[in-house]
């Protein structure tokens, strides 16, 4: 399972912490495995499912990071002044106190315009999840600004 993780991520570190990962969630979802099939190909199965899983995230995350990036030079040229600029610097340092799993959900929503349905994808989440984790951020955010 390490090779074939190692030929997937072409880094050692990432491959071994891809195969932790997988035989944990083997073990979480052990109930699943049906005995009468063959286990190696379930593991490498959930192996290669992760790996996609984390790739994906990571080009999403890389998207978003980049479109940060690009607003953020549009920014600096057309920066906003008095108030809104203070307003702007206020949420960007309490988006920062959240948690993580909330400010992603935040801002694939809310910065981001995905529907629930596309950021549940990308998180791995249920859109119930999605829901609860924005309105839970924006929860947040109203208590770090009062």
């Amino acid at each position: 399972m390490r090779a074939f993780a190692r030929f997937l991520a072409r880094n050692p570190s990432t491959a071994d912490d891809l195969v932790q990962e997988t035989i944990l969630r083997a073990l979480a979802k052990s109930e699943q495995y049906q005995e009468d099939t063959n286990l190696k190909a379930w593991a490498f199965s959930i192996l290669r499912n992760m790996f996609l899983e984390q790739t994906r995230r990571r080009k999403k995350e890389q998207e978003v990071l980049e479109c940060y990036a690009s607003d953020a030079s549009l920014q600096t040229a057309s920066q906003p002044s008095g108030p809104d600029r203070q307003a702007l610097h206020d949420l960007d340092e309490m988006l920062w106190k959240i948690s993580p799993l909330l400010r992603e959900a935040l801002v694939l929503i809310g910065a981001q315009g995905m529907s629930y349905e596309e950021a549940a994808l990308v998180c791995n989440a249920s859109v119930g999840t999605m829901k609860t984790r924005v309105s839970r951020a924006r929860s947040e955010l109203m208590k770090l600004s009062s």
